[in-house]
């Protein structure tokens, strides 16, 4: 009876999540430089593609080295990430677009974008450019108050005040970078923020591309581009450490 209780109850939050959220709520959709199933950036110019329907749309929508609106900046979660996956199918192309917050909920989820044409280019960009046709069967037009009350439906997880916070570091330190980093533009080149969010890294940039002067309070080196991957490198304890990071551009 209490699983049943507890089954019931998560039903509930779900149901009344979804029901409470809304594409209304969001100005900002996040366009990653790539997707998925992509093997390299902007691939078939669907990224581009997807950015410029959002947009018709009537979104703002931010990609690669876009600068990131204040509102975004102190919390990703007023930003939608668009996603875009593939089904596989012989002889035809099957996209869908997926709109997600900042939890990884899906706030929008559009029909299958199909494409049957046989050159790589045309077919995906035909299944990509249906996905986004069931925008169209959805109305937008932005509202601020329906954040607000989002937030207010989303549920809490109640946790206990600390009697005294500790003060914060100046500086976060290599050993706590995690998750994905977000690249916003410096005059002289990055600063890699996190989703608190807080800065990590200060990237300068060189005469050599995708090659960057890392500054990370003492734990000072590089940041490059090796196998598709982004690498920092650093000295410690007279010791070479490598370490690979995500970066969003």
């Amino acid at each position: 009876m209490k699983a049943c209780l507890l089954l019931f109850a998560a039903f509930f939050t779900v149901a009344a999540y979804s029901q409470s959220t809304s594409i209304n709520s969001y100005k900002y959709v996040l366009v990653p430089e790539r997707f998925d199933f992509s093997k390299e950036d902007n691939q078939y110019g669907l990224n581009t593609t997807a950015k410029l329907l959002l947009e018709q749309k009537g979104f703002t929508a931010l990609m690669g080295n876009d600068a990131l609106p204040v509102a975004v900046a102190a919390n990703r979660c007023n930003a939608l990430r668009a996603e875009v996956v593939q089904k596989k199918g012989l002889f035809v192309t099957n996209l869908t677009l997926l709109l997600k917050d900042c939890q990884g909920n899906i706030v929008f989820k559009s029909k299958e974008g199909k494409s049957r044409e046989k050159e790589f280019l045309p077919a995906y960009d035909e299944a990509l450019r249906n996905a986004f046709a069931s925008l169209n069967d959805v109305p937008y037009k932005y509202d601020s108050t329906l954040q607000a009350q989002q937030a207010v439906a989303m549920p809490q997880v109640a946790t206990a005040a600390p009697a005294q916070a500790a003060p914060a570091p100046a500086m976060t330190t290599v050993a706590e970078i995690t998750g994905t980093l977000y690249a916003q533009v410096t005059p002289n080149g990055y600063q890699l923020i996190d989703t608190s969010p807080k800065k990590i890294l200060t990237l300068l940039k060189t005469s050599v591309p995708d090659y960057y002067i890392a500054q990370a309070g003492a734990s000072n080196g590089i940041v490059f581009k090796k196998d598709g991957d982004w690498v920092f490198e650093y000295y410690k304890d007279e010791k070479l450490v490598s370490k690979k990071l995500e970066i969003k551009f």
